[in-house]
């Protein structure tokens, strides 16, 4: 007996029916695994280059910055500027400046987020008398004497609040193998002193959306990952693409309540591209 369920899923399996004006593309397990492209990627960006859409590659991995993406993506063939480049390092130190240019802030991060917030002049301090912010990251030096540091801030001190890069529970490697991410050490943070991380400047919430400063209009978010990647594009009204070559299967996609599921489900990524004369942005408009 087919169920409601089932038609549902039907309808999402299936290739867009028409061309957006910009992509929004999640990396690891989308565009590529590991050191390896994954099948189609290379043809439709470079159809998507073609026809003038605007492109964007978000990643919720804090431990890059978005040079090293550059160099990576450029390595793999793919035609790619640096401000096609998002990631949490990009929408953390966005949302500081934009929020609270004048803070102390005391990163439980790696080196690529400490640069950058170096560089865009955000002050840094391990004193908790003098911290105002302290942001937790995918830190795999994370020890005893930054929680402290982060327990005396916020509740010794009662002054600083705390804020993530990204809430996911891990990060995965091809082969199944994975490490612990930025939400192990909020948890670590979160159970200590009581508070609630009050911002995520990663996906699947709005602050690394609107750090891409892009007409949202007309723009479809591609992605294996549903809790982070079709959430995201839920709660920013745009449709989405789950492609299954990465995170998320359609088992997931069946556990999901419909008003969570993305509006196509794709085997892989190059099947975002419909077929030759749908209509789509006119390339001549300077808006395209």
């Amino acid at each position: 007996m087919t169920t409601l369920v089932d038609r549902d899923l039907e309808a999402r399996l299936t290739a867009p029916v028409r061309r957006y004006s910009a992509y929004l593309f999640d990396l690891d397990g989308t565009v590529y695994l590991g050191d390896q492209l994954l099948p189609g990627a290379a043809e439709l960006i470079t159809a998507l280059r073609a026809a003038r859409a605007r492109i964007v590659f978000l990643s919720n991995n804090p431990t890059r910055d978005p040079e090293m993406y550059l160099a990576k993506l450029r390595g793999l063939g793919l035609q790619v500027e640096l401000g096609d480049i998002v990631n949490t390092v990009v929408s953390t130190v966005a949302w500081l400046t934009a929020n609270h240019p004048d803070a102390t802030v005391f990163p439980i991060a790696e080196p690529p987020l400490v640069r950058a917030l170096e560089a865009a002049g955000i002050r840094i301090s391990d004193d908790p008398a003098e911290i105002d912010i302290v942001i937790a990251s995918y830190d795999r030096e994370f020890d005893y004497r930054k929680l402290q540091v982060a327990f005396d801030a916020i509740w010794h001190h009662r002054r600083a609040f705390l804020i993530t890069t990204n809430p996911d529970r891990y990060c995965p490697f091809p082969g199944g193998h994975g490490e612990p991410d930025a939400a192990a050490i909020v948890a670590a943070i979160e159970a200590a002193t009581g508070v609630t991380c009050r911002v995520n400047a990663g996906k699947p919430d709005r602050v690394m959306i609107d750090a891409l400063g892009i007409d949202l209009a007309d723009a479809v978010m591609v992605g294996d990952r549903l809790a982070t990647d079709v959430r995201m594009a839920v709660n920013a009204g745009i449709d989405s693409a789950l492609v299954l070559t990465g995170d998320s299967g359609i088992d997931d996609v069946r556990d999901t309540p419909v008003e969570f599921r993305p509006t196509y489900i794709l085997d892989r990524i190059d099947r975002l591209v419909p077929p030759a004369g749908t209509p789509g942005p006119d390339p001549t408009d300077p808006r395209s």
